[in-house]
């Protein structure tokens, strides 16, 4: 279906048709113009037809209307033009043998499309034909953005909320599709730019800079419709913009029946800031996973509104693992208060989340790397405090984890940012003891997660702790906690017999049954290592 600009079909679709086909059509000017929408299709022989129309019609003649002057002609041909009709369509025969020099001219002076039918073809079988090509393209029209608004309704029900929305619209546009503020902050971007260049790309260089002028021809701008009855301001609104190809009526449709959506999911959850908040967890983890150069990196942060000075930048990642489920309305609830916590940190902070991984990475702006510790113990309480204010977690769900990486440049953040995320994730289950976790120190239990799944460190685990294991399944008391604790302290027996709260023939007495049981000895450096690696692998073989 050859549907034009607008609601119609095109000047040239409207010739193919077997009616207007059967008059042997010969395009005498305007023939760059075909592609111009014809609105709706009329006949009529009176001088002052012009008058009767809105502009958009193929207007079917057989000359009446022309008059006999040359001036007449002219005017005729003229204010059909102004008026904005789509072609004009004359059928020689006995009223005109040829068409007017008058009306060539001046239809080839206005742009206007002139076809001459050389054949007689009733009018009135080729305006009800265009207009059923005209209805038949409402109708596909309406098809295909019904289906659109079902893949979108399905995706907010299977709980991929906005960012889900947005990206099937912006798959059907092939166009980047951005969900701005009424003022023109952006909330969400999604969608390919053109060869391979990133949403927030396109918005750095088409949009962000130039909010305050009108948007590049073809645009198209919806409202996202606010609270309350009447005529409101609206909540948001939806730019797609035509930087792969030029949006056509469909689009526009879909856009608006997704802007209903959207309304609906705003209004229910204030979703703005968690909105705003997986549009920077995007960014920041496609930075991490290389998907962001470090080259395009700041000037993307930018556009997300991320300043930081000419310091060190520290990447920090809060694993909330299973307290959170991707679709829990909480996410809304934590993004406002992440915001607000770390306002009182004093410090440069692009935040973001990811629900789907039950994640929180972050990026500071220090002034120096100095600044490491003391800015990554504010901004740990910031983050635990946001978490407990967005609600309790749900039962048996282990508490949050937070880890900081190395603090660096902007040719250090994709694998800080990386290292923190797998580290927060290796890290969960470990004694929560304290704010933060750094992670450099976790590489062990980073590369002991990584094998989790490998029957290798099962066996090794097996050999290291067997006995010791089996001996706590079936005798009192259990002897790993003892060995844990040793351990933690070093081999040092004093201060493990006043944690384990012990006198210390109790601990001796202990101490040598584990290494009658382990047939080793516990003051050996070698041993002492195996046992450490087996107890920390131990969490990661279940």
């Amino acid at each position: 279906m050859d549907v034009g600009e607008g609601t119609g079909i095109t000047v040239r679709r409207a010739l193919e048709l077997p009616g207007l086909r059967g008059g042997l059509p010969e395009v005498v000017t305007g023939a760059d113009r075909l592609e111009r929408t014809v609105r709706w299709a009329h006949a009529g022989e009176v001088p002052n037809i012009a008058s009767l129309l809105k502009g958009g019609e193929l207007l079917l003649t057989t000359g009446f209307g022309f008059g006999v002057r040359s001036a007449d002609q002219r005017a005729f041909v003229r204010t059909l033009a102004e008026r904005g009709i789509a072609a004009l369509v004359v059928e020689l025969g006995p009223r005109l043998t040829r068409l007017p020099a008058a009306v060539v001219d001046t239809a080839r002076a206005a742009g206007l499309p002139l076809v001459q039918l050389h054949r007689e073809v009733p009018f009135v079988a080729v305006t009800e034909e265009i207009h059923t090509e005209i209805v038949n393209g409402h109708y596909a029209l309406l098809r295909r953005a019904e289906e659109v608004h079902r893949r979108c309704t399905e995706a907010l029900l299977a709980g991929g909320g906005v960012p889900r929305v947005l990206a099937v619209l912006a798959g059907f546009a092939d166009n980047p599709v951005f969900l701005e503020t009424p003022d023109g902050r952006l909330l969400y971007a999604a969608g390919p730019g053109p060869e391979g260049t990133g949403p927030l790309q396109v918005w750095e260089g088409l949009r962000g800079p130039h909010k305050d002028t009108p948007p590049p021809a073809g645009t198209v701008v919806v409202d996202v419709p606010g609270p309350g009855p009447g005529a409101g301001p609206p909540r948001a609104r939806l730019v797609l913009l035509p930087v792969r190809s030029a949006p056509a009526p469909v689009h526009r449709t879909a856009a608006e029946r997704a802007a209903g959506l959207l309304a609906l999911v705003l209004m229910q959850a204030r979703q703005e800031e968690e909105l705003a908040a997986r549009g920077r967890g995007d960014f920041l983890t496609d930075l991490a996973e290389g998907r962001i150069t470090a080259r395009d990196a700041p000037a993307q942060a930018r556009v997300l509104g991320f300043r930081p000075g000419e310091g060190p930048l520290l990447p920090v990642v809060m694993r909330l693992g299973d307290a959170f489920s991707p679709a829990d309305g909480r996410w809304a609830v934590l993004a406002r208060a992440l915001t607000e916590e770390l306002a009182s940190a004093g410090l440069p902070v692009l935040l973001g989340v990811r629900p789907v991984e039950g994640r929180v990475p972050l990026l500071l702006g220090l002034r120096s790397a100095a600044e490491r510790t003391p800015a990554a113990d504010r901004v740990a309480a910031a983050l635990r405090a946001a978490a407990e204010r967005a609600g309790p977690p749900r039962p048996a769900s282990r508490p949050p984890v937070v880890v900081v990486a190395a603090a660096g440049d902007w040719a250090a953040v994709p694998a800080g940012l990386a290292h923190a995320a797998q580290t927060a994730t290796a890290a969960q289950g470990l004694p929560d003891d304290r704010p933060w976790y750094d992670a450099r120190r976790l590489d062990t239990e980073l590369l002991l997660w990584r094998l989790r799944g490998h029957p290798d460190l099962a066996a090794f685990v097996d050999r290291a702790i067997g006995a010791l294991r089996d001996h706590d399944a079936r005798s009192r008391p259990p002897l790993l906690p003892t060995l844990e604790a040793y351990l933690a302290h070093a081999g040092r027996k004093a201060e493990t017999a006043r944690a384990l709260h012990l006198n210390r023939q109790t601990l001796y007495n202990r101490l040598a049954r584990m290494e009658e049981l382990l047939g080793t000895d516990l003051d050996d450096p070698q041993t002492v290592l195996t046992l450490s690696l087996a107890l920390r692998a131990r969490r990661h073989v279940g």
